[in-house]
């Protein structure tokens, strides 16, 4: 009787023990913010020259940005994800390219999570109810409900951060990454050229959006008119496809900006 007690007590041991390395659904596809802090060990002897928090969210959650590819490129790029934080699915993108291996070409940031505060509830809006995209301090007016635009010009501490590493790097390309009404919005850009490449790399559509209730207050609308470079936004659909995940949009987003592993 012992030792059967003994093998009872080994078995409940290993039932109720949980394995080393398990860890939430939500990290374990990446679409968490935490786990892609998690993740940098691991990336560190690849494409990542520097981990950086530009700012912290309304909650105080760390924004940051992962500075990758080539230094000495004259070629600035900068990759934004999860500005809405029911979005992020393309941010897997961004953290492949994070992940994977040395990039050449271009001087190259990712901002996975503009927004950590609504990737964690998975809402729109951050944690003051502000919609992000419609905060900055070009065209701003003031809306309500959804697409509320806070209670003045850049309020958002999040918007404040962007607005500041934008204006540090001075990226000659900004490309931030929405969802779902599928296609590359011309609408804003300053220039064709890089609509037309991320259109045909990224094979989506070029479209023009009209932000359902008018375009006011949009990243890319202040970055175009505040800053020499050039900011665009590329929507993917509802939901993004393995490929578009791991091998078009990474490489994709790459060639556009005339960049290569």
């Amino acid at each position: 009787m012992p030792r059967l007690s003994g093998v009872l007590s080994f078995v409940l041991t290993i039932l109720l023990v949980p394995a080393a390395g398990l860890a939430p659904a939500a990290d374990a596809q990446g679409l968490h913010p935490h786990a892609a802090v998690a993740s940098t060990v691991s990336s560190s002897a690849g494409a990542v020259l520097e981990e950086r928090v530009i700012g912290h969210s309304v909650l105080g959650r760390p924004i940051r940005a992962w500075h990758l590819g080539d230094p000495a490129s004259p070629v600035k790029a900068v990759f934004i994800g999860a500005m809405h934080g029911d979005e992020a699915q393309p941010s897997r993108i961004l953290q492949n390219l994070r992940d994977g291996r040395t990039i050449m070409g271009a001087d190259v940031w990712v901002v996975p999570f503009m927004n950590p505060d609504g990737v964690h509830r998975h809402t729109r809006r951050n944690a003051h109810g502000v919609d992000l995209n419609r905060n900055f301090p070009v065209h701003w007016i003031r809306q309500g409900g959804s697409f509320y635009s806070g209670p003045r010009p850049a309020s958002e501490p999040e918007t404040q951060a962007m607005m500041a590493f934008l204006a540090e790097i001075r990226p000659a390309y900004v490309v931030s990454f929405h969802q779902p009404l599928f296609g590359v919005d011309t609408s804003f850009s300053k220039t064709r050229a890089l609509g037309r490449r991320l259109s045909r790399y990224l094979r989506l559509p070029r479209k023009r959006f009209n932000c359902n209730n008018g375009c006011h207050g949009t990243m890319t609308q202040w970055f175009n008119q505040t800053l020499p470079g050039a900011a665009i936004t590329v929507e993917y659909a509802h939901h993004l496809t393995f490929r578009q995940k791991y091998r078009t949009g990474p490489r994709g987003l790459l060639r556009s900006v005339g960049a290569t592993r």
